[in-house]
């Protein structure tokens, strides 16, 4: 077919049939967009070849996009869960390098091709560079050719399977994961108080502190029948009724130090509003409240932030993200001004400004180059390790001067999943073209070698991460394909939860992985 020949044409039908094929399920099992993938290798295999250029684009976007979302997330679950992955990415790693040792040491396989097929089945090509630098020989690439087809397809299909191998539902570990990551950010609520200590008659908000001696936030006060907008000038009087806004343990600092609750409502009066507004002004992007100082200038009080689904109590420490939602309360007259300071436009936060991303990825390009000499040893980041690296930093970062590195979820999501495409079709159908052929020339041994493995040190690390470690199984995943280096595995989990728990557990185990997968190729060169 004419068409076929034509690599736009070819790239998007080889997606919409893997979008259709990726919706049929079989008992309650579908593999959504890793079925792109699929599709690819057969049409591979009757030569028709997506360009590389078409993989290489993919990737950059993908891995960027996962970066970016998984930076603010990345060095907090480091530092909580870095020993715990790192364990379980040398596990895997030291796990594929023993096996491959058997291989060869006790079964006569050919050393380098051997090693070849460990690179090949953990799909890692700057394990494979450093394969043809240690051996020296051409075998390598011919290993890694034999194991690399599987090494994409069973990762794939792996992670599919193993919440219905453990008897997992994904629904519960994506509570649980929202439920660990909100426990740093107790729930947020509001109540009423009667002033009744004689401690605080007479004396005004601001002397009293209460803000920093309770973590409370009082929204409003009602003097007699008139409800005001607090001010550190507002002078308390006994029989007074306060609205407080903070987390439990705080709103009971407040009972002790104002008085005792109450259920009488404190009414809106006519000049004063309660509305949230959203951060789209760059300009107030990782300042503090302490530093835009709206209380003093504006005598508006701000009672929560809302940040990716969580209510944060704020403090004047707080720091304020690109796309905030903001509970603020104060007199008409000065909801507008506040709201220009904040920006609250929801076109600003639809846009996607294309600058930080091409200098992102500009960055991580350059990062990836730099090799870094140990003696015999060479050892450098690559294309993949150096934009996640940089990724992961600028969307830590959030704001450099003007320039805002962040985006919103839905141009994420879009780039991640155009950037995904491409690499699933370009991949697929370049090992589709050499499947068969590799099959027949070098039989069914070496190519179920490769099987072993990609699959036994992801089998065993999986038991480790699910029976001992008890981990969240979305965590896991991510670790099981950060540690194998596949980016098709993380897509494959990335259509299966709305939550960034694998996103961050790849990002967290990659660089180990890679770094040891090199160190394990040069030993096994040497034993």
């Amino acid at each position: 077919m004419v068409l076929l020949t034509n690599s736009y044409f070819a790239l998007f039908l080889i997606i919409a049939v893997g979008f259709l094929i990726g919706r049929i399920k079989i008992k309650g099992i579908s593999l959504d967009v890793s079925a792109v993938i699929f599709v690819a290798l057969v049409f591979g295999h009757y030569d028709v070849i997506i360009p590389k250029d078409f993989q290489y684009l993919g990737l950059v976007l993908f891995i960027f996009t996962i970066g970016i979302q998984a930076g603010p997330g990345f060095f907090e679950s480091f530092k909580k869960n870095g020993r715990q992955l790192a364990i379980l990415a040398s596990t895997l790693i030291l796990c594929a390098g023993a096996i491959t040792f058997i291989f060869f040491h006790f079964f006569n396989i050919e050393r380098n091709i051997a090693i070849g097929l460990l690179t090949g089945a953990l799909t890692s090509t700057p394990g494979l560079a450093a394969a043809i630098d240690a051996t020296n020989s051409p075998l390598s690439s011919i290993g890694y050719g034999i194991g690399y087809p599987f090494g994409v397809i069973g990762v794939i299909l792996f992670i599919s399977l193993l919440p219905k191998l453990f008897k997992v539902s994904l629904k519960k570990e994506e509570d649980h994961y929202k439920e660990e990551v909100s426990a740093g950010f107790p729930e947020i609520m509001k109540k009423n108080f009667l002033v009744e200590n004689e401690n605080v008659v007479a004396k005004s908000i601001g002397e009293l502190r209460i803000r920093y001696m309770t973590k409370a936030v009082v929204s409003r006060v009602m003097h007699g029948d008139s409800a005001i907008a607090p001010a550190p000038e507002t002078i308390l009087q006994k029989g007074d009724i306060i609205k407080a806004v903070g987390t439990q343990e705080a709103l009971k600092r407040v009972e002790l130090l104002i008085g005792p609750a109450t259920e009488t409502e404190i009414p809106l009066s006519q000049g004063y509003d309660v509305r949230s507004v959203l951060v789209t002004n760059k300009e107030v992007v990782n300042k503090t409240l302490a530093q835009l100082n709206i209380l003093n200038t504006y005598n508006a009080t701000i009672t929560r932030i809302r940040r990716s689904g969580i209510n944060i109590s704020p403090t004047p420490a707080s720091r304020i993200q690109f796309g905030d939602k903001l509970i603020v309360a104060c007199h008409k007259e000065s909801m507008q001004q506040v709201s220009r300071i904040f920006g609250d436009d929801d076109k600003r936060l639809s846009d996607t400004d294309f600058l930080p991303i091409a200098i992102g990825i500009i960055l991580g390009i350059l990062v990836g180059r730099v090799s870094l000499n140990f003696g015999n040893f060479t050892f450098s980041l690559g294309l993949t390790g150096g934009i996640l690296l940089i990724a992961l930093i600028l969307g830590r970062t959030g704001k450099t001067g003007p320039v805002l590195w962040t985006m919103t979820g839905a141009a994420n999501q879009l780039l991640r999943q155009l950037g995904l495409l491409f690499f699933l079709a370009a991949v697929g159908s370049s090992a589709g073209k050499s499947l068969v052929q590799t099959f027949n020339e070098y039989g069914i041994e070496l190519f179920l070698i490769g099987m072993c493995i990609t699959l036994i040190p992801m089998t065993i690390t999986a038991i480790i991460g699910h029976f001992f470690l008890k981990m969240n199984l979305l965590s896991l995943l991510g670790t099981l394909t950060g540690g194998m280096t596949s980016t098709p595995g993380l897509a494959a989990i990335d259509s299966m939860t709305d939550t960034n728990a694998p996103s961050v557990a790849y990002a967290t185990v990659y660089p180990i992985a890679m770094v040891l997968l090199i160190v394990v190729v040069q030993l096994l060169c040497l034993v």
